[in-house]
């Protein structure tokens, strides 16, 4: 099922799908993980779901966000205390989860930064 497009799944297998993808959003939420903005050397800037127990430079970021461009906020200290202001002009994408390499630098997001960063819509050519 997960090898199909989902304009090739029936509503069955898509609702199925979905229930899946619930059941283990809340697994990883179980698991102690906060909403949080991840910086790291190379590879740029993510939010998602991040275990900041995690110690080093390497750690998971699920349900995550590749935020390429942001606009409202000057730096990833800020975009995390309230968001972004201009979603229009954000260019993010979306991935179940990402591993990363040399973490620099975590921050913990506020609720209205969280529901801010999710309301922007992925980018697309």
């Amino acid at each position: 099922m997960k090898d199909k497009k989902p304009e090739d799944m029936t509503l069955a297998e898509l609702k199925a799908l979905v229930k899946e993808a619930e059941s283990a959003k809340q697994k990883i939420d179980s698991k102690g993980m906060e909403y949080c903005i991840v910086r790291t050397y190379s590879a740029g800037v993510f939010a998602g779901l991040f275990n900041r127990k995690n110690k080093g430079k390497e750690g998971t970021v699920y349900d995550a966000r590749r935020l390429w461009k942001w606009s409202g906020a000057l730096d990833c200290s800020q975009l995390a205390m309230k968001g972004v202001d201009n979603p229009k002009d954000c260019k993010f994408s979306t991935v179940s989860e990402v591993d990363l390499r040399e973490i620099i630098e975590v921050s913990p997001c506020t609720k209205q930064a969280e529901e801010s960063i999710k309301g922007v819509a992925e980018w697309s050519k």
